[in-house]
């Protein structure tokens, strides 16, 4: 049995063996993702985010800024190290022309500023537990937003793709959880884009894209086939006219030209000639009479005013109007008691018992629409304990048929 080993020597050996496991782990990341690889991602979803962007901005209605991403590979616990904050996780699911899932992660405190902007707040004071309504409101600000990204990308790889509705988790990162039950690809490495998003001066935080390495890589490949076939595009013509002219210097044999003597000759006597001919054979040029003067040289034009026949308004009005043929067509009426304007928060606030104010005052006539417009005026009766409408006045238009 040889000597024991003192605990300095297994020391040692043990950061010998953690150098190697880090040594391998460097190599397997420089294998799986390039630079060549990390450019197309970043550029793919720079000009994505530039579309979703514009997008947000419709929907919060403030300034929205998405920086240049930052592409790496990491684990899940670098993203617990980096991004302790509680957050929320928006899974996206590409069911067409890409097949793949990714994760959006944002902070919660983001979350609560932009749900409060998309219900009519201010967005400056965020308080509460974040709720089911927050979430919801999430995945639709993210399902209109990536899926404008998903159209910038169709573009660009010239094909459909589309995307399921997003699903949102909260996620508090400073509790021990299973990530695989948010997505399995969060259980090894995977790609994290980061983004710097600021909206106005209410949000300036850090957003992340999470993508599994399977999906990414089909995200370069599909890149640099599109790539490619512009190049062929572009290098295609320069080649056929580089064929062609070597084509016509081939083909081409100078041949002697023979010297000749020009004489420039005079146009006026050409066209004194040709007017002088055409005169002759009953023909002018444009523009001359038959005593070959042309129209600046005649005088004594006589002009008059147009004459048109009066028309008779009174015997059109009292023609009767055929209708017979439409009797029978179906209208819809609406009698309208009054309208108001109401925010999305003031909406979601209604429950039983909650009064609406409406713009009509009481006793005021009550509008009655044909197809969406107003045709008469009327007040409300009740015959047969049901509601019905009296008309006191008729709202005749020029042209309109009632």
């Amino acid at each position: 049995m040889g000597e024991m080993l003192s605990q300095e020597e297994i020391n040692a050996l043990l950061r010998g063996l953690d150098d190697d496991e880090d040594i391998t782990k460097t190599e397997t990341s420089s294998n799986v993702l390039s630079d060549v690889d990390k450019d197309a991602i970043g550029e793919v979803s720079n000009i994505s985010m530039g579309t979703a962007a514009t997008t947000l901005f419709s929907l919060v209605n403030q300034k929205v800024v998405i920086t240049t991403p930052t592409v790496s590979l990491v684990h899940w616990d670098d993203i617990v190290k980096e991004y302790s904050s509680p957050c929320v996780a928006i899974q996206i699911v590409y069911k067409e022309g890409l097949e793949g899932t990714n994760l959006l992660i944002l902070k919660e405190e983001d979350v609560k500023v932009i749900t409060d902007l998309m219900m009519g707040g201010d967005g400056s004071s965020p308080d509460g537990e974040l709720s089911d309504l927050h979430l919801s409101a999430i995945s639709e600000a993210m399902n209109q937003m990536i899926g404008s990204a998903a159209t910038s990308m169709s573009s660009m790889f010239n094909k459909r793709i589309d995307i399921a509705p997003p699903i949102s988790n909260q996620l508090d990162l400073t509790e021990s959880f299973d990530q695989t039950e948010v997505a399995e690809f969060l259980g090894g490495e995977f790609i994290r884009v980061s983004f710097r998003l600021q909206i106005g001066d209410l949000v300036d935080s850090e957003m992340m894209q999470l993508y599994p390495i399977e999906f990414a890589q089909k995200i370069t490949d599909n890149f640099s086939n599109t790539k490619e076939k512009e190049e062929q595009k572009q290098e295609k013509p320069v080649a056929n006219q580089g064929q062609q002219n070597q084509q016509n210097q081939q083909t081409s044999t100078p041949q002697p030209q023979p010297q000749m003597q020009y004489q420039q000759p005079d146009m006026n006597q050409q066209m004194n000639q040709g007017m002088n001919q055409g005169m002759n054979q009953g023909m002018m040029p444009p523009g001359y009479n038959q005593n070959g003067m042309s129209p600046s040289h005649q005088r004594n034009v006589e002009v008059q005013q147009a004459q048109f026949q009066s028309f008779d308004m009174g015997s059109f009005v009292q023609q009767k109007e055929n209708i017979d043929l439409i009797m029978d067509v179906p209208l819809e009426v609406t009698v309208e008691l009054g309208r108001t304007h109401k925010s999305i928060h003031d909406i979601l606030e209604f429950a039983p018992g909650t009064i609406i104010e409406l713009n009509k005052l009481a006793g005021e006539p009550i509008d009655v629409l044909v197809n969406g417009k107003i045709v008469a005026k009327g007040e409300v009766v009740v015959i047969d304990e049901n509601f019905s409408i009296r008309i006191t006045d008729i709202i005749k238009q020029a042209g309109q048929i009632l």
